[in-house]
């Protein structure tokens, strides 16, 4: 016999992953617009810049060199993911927000980095933090969001454990 689904579900929560992918969008209309390519332009000195970059490859330019596959490798990748994560969504419970907001997060991102694989054929990143001579690989706003999400999904499934169970205060 198949569970349950909690009513009402958390798909209520794809309105952040909206969220996310609209302020991704957004940002990297305002740096296509307004930013040099390869130039720093310093935020804080010796912490942060804007540097309008491009990625063909994932997360460290990963298969950045492949040829053009990986661009559909992961376009395919991100909507499957995505399609997982709504799915767990559909059961989750809406109040459940260690649960939802994670996915949705991570959702948002995907989604935000595929709009711009198929418009630009790589994601353009422009955040760029560094201390000295040691800079951290640009990024964008999807790339926290698929970052925080996984984190979040990381630190409270490893926190949930188990439900307890409610103690039975009868007796035989």
């Amino acid at each position: 016999m198949a569970a349950a689904r909690p009513r009402p579900n958390a798909l209520v929560w794809l309105l952040l992953s909206a969220l996310v992918i609209v302020l991704d969008q957004w940002s990297k209309a305002w740096v296509l617009s307004s930013l040099p390519e390869f130039q720093p332009v310093p935020v804080i000195d010796g912490f942060w810049n804007w540097y309008r970059t491009y990625n063909t490859g994932a997360a460290f330019s990963f298969l950045s060199d492949a040829g053009g596959w990986q661009k559909y490798f992961f376009t395919v990748l991100a909507v499957g993911i995505s399609g997982l994560m709504a799915w767990w969504l559909h059961g989750t419970a809406r109040g459940n927000w260690r649960s939802a907001l994670p996915f949705a997060l991570v959702i948002g991102g995907a989604i935000g980095n595929v709009i711009d694989r198929q418009v630009h054929g790589h994601v353009v990143d422009f955040i760029q933090w560094y201390v000295g001579d040691h800079y951290w690989p640009s990024f964008n706003i999807a790339d926290a969001a698929i970052v925080v999400g996984a984190v979040g999904i990381a630190v409270f499934g490893l926190f949930e454990g188990k439900p307890k169970k409610k103690a039975d205060n009868t007796t035989p």
